[in-house]
């Protein structure tokens, strides 16, 4: 019996110096991103039976460790000033490969390597759905590597100018004069253009006044911009007239429109001049030019075409859109990023690393888009804390402390029994 007492002193020993080594892990990761407390669960060891006088009847032999389990609880949240660092607000977990290898992680700090690839800390990559302009998922899931990610050229196709002809402008003698337009026009607007391989081209457009409610316009480029054309010598490539109503927008008229084959270009381009909405087209003639007095000025400008351009910084969604802030201002989605869940994440086995890896007691992982499956939303910005409970641990800690110390007075006190026996012979 006395050494059986020994033996169960023993079990309580190594099961509680376990238990502070969780504990002790636990406390260590207090300040890790994305890291997940663990938990001890204990068991007894199968009694000893014995048969006496009065019965059957059975002794415990200790205690084991029944399992560690991790508490995959949601966290606090830290905000931070990188887009790239990111953080999941409810179930999942980010992918990240490497040579082929597949792990599973809570910890969201990652950044762009040298060769543009999403990376953790380990070199892992983040792994994602290659996007089209519309945000649709075009390819299987893969590395997110930024580095070839560029805006294409896009030519004008429209331009919308909107002004004010002072009424009171003077009506200037003879006609207008394509090769000398600033004498022969009364206000003139700047408007810039792109062709189909991205380059950009002035058109000035002049306005002169015919009478007191009808203006010309005359749209003018510089020949050496087109296909069999001189430089520096000036082409008009469209024209029209606008009338007015007590300054309003009447009729908008196009004579010649707007049609060029850049140099360098195969084909025609066509672009359509708006100056706002005509009272003989529905409008109110107020929503575009205007004829009143106050100056000749231009109210607004707009156009659709732009240059070509590169990456230059990255924006994320709470669905895990990746979306690419390009050099010439456009905006376009570019990556989605992949979460996956397990039907037991606690079956996951530690890597170490902030990894987890799969294991037939998680279960396969599901993969899908943030939002959606279950799966928890991307806060961009955002880092997930660890999920350490001091004030906990540390109770934890005293009790674990004080069971170690009773199970070690066990030992002393068993061998003080022993002892005692030994002495009967003397």
């Amino acid at each position: 019996m006395a050494l059986s007492s020994l033996y169960t002193g023993i079990s309580g020993l190594a099961a509680y110096s376990q238990a502070m080594s969780v504990i002790g892990d636990n406390i260590a990761n207090v300040n890790t991103v994305g890291f997940k407390a663990s938990r001890i669960s204990f068991e007894d060891i199968f009694s000893q039976s014995l048969v006496g006088a009065t019965g059957r009847f059975q002794i415990g032999r200790g205690v084991q460790v029944a399992s560690i389990q991790r508490i995959f609880s949601q966290s606090t949240f830290q905000t931070t000033s990188s887009a790239t660092d990111l953080a999941i607000d409810g179930d999942g977990f980010f992918i990240v490969s490497r040579n082929g290898t597949t792990f599973y992680t809570r910890a969201g700090q990652f950044y762009l390597d040298e060769k543009g690839y999403l990376i953790n800390h380990r070199n892992y990559v983040l792994q994602g759905w290659m996007l089209d302009d519309t945000g649709a998922i075009t390819s299987v899931l893969q590395d997110i590597n930024l580095s070839n990610i560029s805006s294409a050229p896009k030519a004008t196709t429209r331009v919308s100018l909107h002004v004010n002809l002072d009424i009171n402008t003077p009506i200037l003698s003879g006609s207008f004069d394509v090769n000398d337009p600033v004498n022969t026009s009364n206000y003139m607007a700047p408007v810039t253009v792109y062709d189909a391989t991205g380059n950009a081209h002035l058109v000035n457009i002049y306005f002169r006044k015919q009478d007191n409610d009808s203006w010309e316009w005359h749209a003018i480029l510089d020949g050496g911009e087109l296909e069999g054309g001189t430089a520096g010598e000036n082409t008009e490539v469209a024209n029209g007239t606008l009338d007015f109503t007590d300054g309003k927008l009447q009729t908008e008229t196009i004579n010649q429109a707007f049609t060029a084959r850049f140099f360098g270009t195969s084909s025609d381009q066509a672009i359509e001049l708006d100056f706002g909405q005509s009272i003989d087209e529905g409008g109110n003639g107020l929503d575009g030019s205007t004829e009143f007095a106050g100056g000749s000025t231009t109210k607004f400008l707009s156009q659709d075409g732009y240059a070509p351009g590169n990456l230059i910084s990255i924006q994320i969604d709470n669905r895990g859109v990746i979306s690419g802030v390009f050099s010439n201002g456009r905006s376009r989605p570019v990556f989605q990023i992949a979460l996956a869940r397990f039907m037991s994440p606690w079956g996951l086995t530690s890597m170490g690393g902030n990894l987890f890896a799969e294991t037939t007691h998680s279960g396969p992982p599901i993969v899908g888009e943030a939002g959606s499956s279950g799966l928890g939303q991307i806060n961009s910005n955002s880092l997930e804390l660890s999920n350490v409970d001091l004030a906990t641990e540390f109770v934890e800690m005293i009790k674990t402390q004080q069971a170690f110390q009773a199970n070690s007075r066990v030992i002393t006190t068993t061998d003080q029994m022993l002892q005692e026996i030994v002495n009967l012979k003397r």
